[in-house]
């Protein structure tokens, strides 16, 4: 078993349902959609006009101006979020080795909009006019670099980019990170801003986006047989991972423990995940056998899964099939809701976000629903929390993450215990 146990500390999110995690949270158990017409941009000429966006959002009261001036919308989403982790956490620079403090933040398209922005004024103003500051904050790596900066950790820092599973990478890689002892402390998550003309027209095109532009809120329907595509959102999450004794020995709150990760790919095809879920019920056998080594869990230690659940025809049913090839007849005990049935798909962000989900479930002990769930599909047959919030007796809990290329990811997180059994 592994020597060096993980705990989660503090949690940080924007989302398109609450602007904190107790707002988020609160409504993900209410089983509010945040899921409107898009405000963002103009939208009447798209053939979808719903999104999941951010509503109310106000950077100014986080970050001060001169930081502002240059950064993208997925940038201030994470350091936001990134700050709320870090105070719920209460962890204090001051008193930490900063070699021993790291950053993994991902997300799935960075600073779309800035290029797109300086693209124009190139176009229309000449090369003379483009902006030095926007490269270093249109890369990927600009929210770990600013979450990094503003904390004063220098110890391992990286971005994770593996499209929808992105943000679930990131907490995964920061658990190795500890575990291997190359930080005390690692601060986890990802990040997006997506809500853009080009993406919503690429979506479109691709026919993977859900038509319901008159009933925005019942538009994502995962496992639901009307099922019709998913819902574009954005938003970050953010979790504070760190090795249990620190943890202690400063007195942090711990809401739930990290034991088990796993990663892969489906290498099958950029869009359609492999027949029957194969790629997807690998990771999934690979984190319980990482618990396993980990922590002793067994299979039927666990009681949720926070599912991919895209709302998608192919997703969904492929998901529910890999969910019963790997659990056999626990499959059926188990119970599994996707919160993006709320949330719309976050990207690069919502591995991280479910994460948060995964370990409030574990820490309060209720479990989120997935709405809008209406007519059963003879092929997602699991019992799926329909509609309404429900609570339970937290054992452990794992997050599922799957995105474009092939890209699987699980993580597993149980009730925390100091003996850890």
């Amino acid at each position: 078993m592994a020597e060096r146990r993980v705990v989660v500390t503090g949690l940080g999110a924007v989302t398109p349902v609450g602007n904190t995690v107790p707002e988020s949270w609160r409504n993900l158990v209410a089983g509010c959609s945040g899921i409107d017409t898009v405000s963002l941009f103009d939208p009447s000429g798209f053939d979808v006009r719903i999104g999941g966006e951010v509503k109310n959002f106000k950077p100014e009261d986080h970050i001060s101006p001169k930081e502002l001036r240059h950064m993208d919308r997925s940038s201030k989403f994470a350091l936001v979020a990134a700050r709320e982790a870090i105070a719920d956490a209460t962890l204090d620079m001051s008193t930490e080795c900063p070699d021993r403090v790291g950053v993994i933040f991902g997300t799935a398209a960075g600073g779309v909009e800035k290029v797109l922005n300086q693209q124009q004024i190139l176009l229309e103003r000449g090369p003379d006019r483009v902006s030095p500051m926007f490269l270093p904050h249109f890369l990927p790596d600009s929210a770990s670099g600013l979450v990094a900066i503003a904390l004063g950790a220098e110890g391992p820092n990286m971005a994770v980019a593996s499209a929808c599973a992105t943000g679930s990478h990131a907490v995964g890689e920061a658990l190795k990170t500890i575990q291997r002892d190359d930080a005390e402390v690692m601060v986890a998550g990802g990040t997006e801003a997506s809500i853009l003309p080009v993406i919503f027209a690429g979506f479109i095109n691709m026919r993977a986006l859900s038509l319901r532009n008159d009933d925005p809120t019942r538009a994502s329907r995962p496992f639901d047989a009307d099922r019709d595509g998913f819902v574009i959102s954005e938003g970050a999450a953010v979790l504070v991972l760190e090795e249990l004794n620190h943890a202690e020995q400063r007195g942090a709150q711990v809401y739930a423990e990290v034991v088990g990760y796993g990663s892969g790919n489906d290498a099958w095809h950029m869009v359609q995940p492999r027949d029957q879920g194969a790629g997807a019920a690998k990771v999934m056998r690979a984190a319980l056998r990482d618990a396993q080594r980990n922590c002793g869990l067994a299979l039927s230690d666990v009681g949720y899964i926070n599912a991919h659940g895209t709302s998608t025809l192919y997703n969904d049913r492929f998901e529910t099939a890999a969910i019963k090839d790997v659990f056999g007849e626990h499959a059926a005990r188990l119970a599994v809701s996707s919160t993006k049935s709320m949330t719309g798909h976050m990207f690069g962000a919502a591995g991280a976000m479910e994460a948060v989900a995964c370990v409030k479930s574990v820490h309060t002990g209720w479990l989120p629903p997935t709405i809008n769930y209406a007519t059963p599909d003879p092929e997602c047959d699991l019992d799926y929390v329909p509609n309404k919030a429900r609570q339970w007796a937290p054992t452990a809990a794992m997050s599922n993450s799957f995105g474009l290329g092939g890209h699987n990811s699980t993580i597993v997180f149980r009730a925390y215990t100091r003996d850890g059994r």
